[in-house]
């Protein structure tokens, strides 16, 4: 992982994947938070994506 790909937050590393996910996390919930006007299926819907994201660009990483 090269330092393009990391983003320091509090002094900590942390790859962009992650700051990718949960964005899109967050823009999906307030997309879906709108649309229906309940709470429990943006949560869900969010969590879902941003776990996706997560896992599958966490995956696609190649390994020390």
């Amino acid at each position: 992982m090269t330092s393009m790909d990391q983003v320091q937050i509090a002094g900590v590393p942390w790859p962009l994947y992650k700051l990718v996910a949960l964005v899109l996390g967050l823009v999906v919930f307030g997309v879906v938070g709108l649309v229906t006007a309940n709470a429990a299926p943006a949560v869900l819907v969010a969590a879902g994506t941003s776990t996706v994201i997560w896992l599958a660009f966490g995956l696609r990483r190649p390994r020390r």
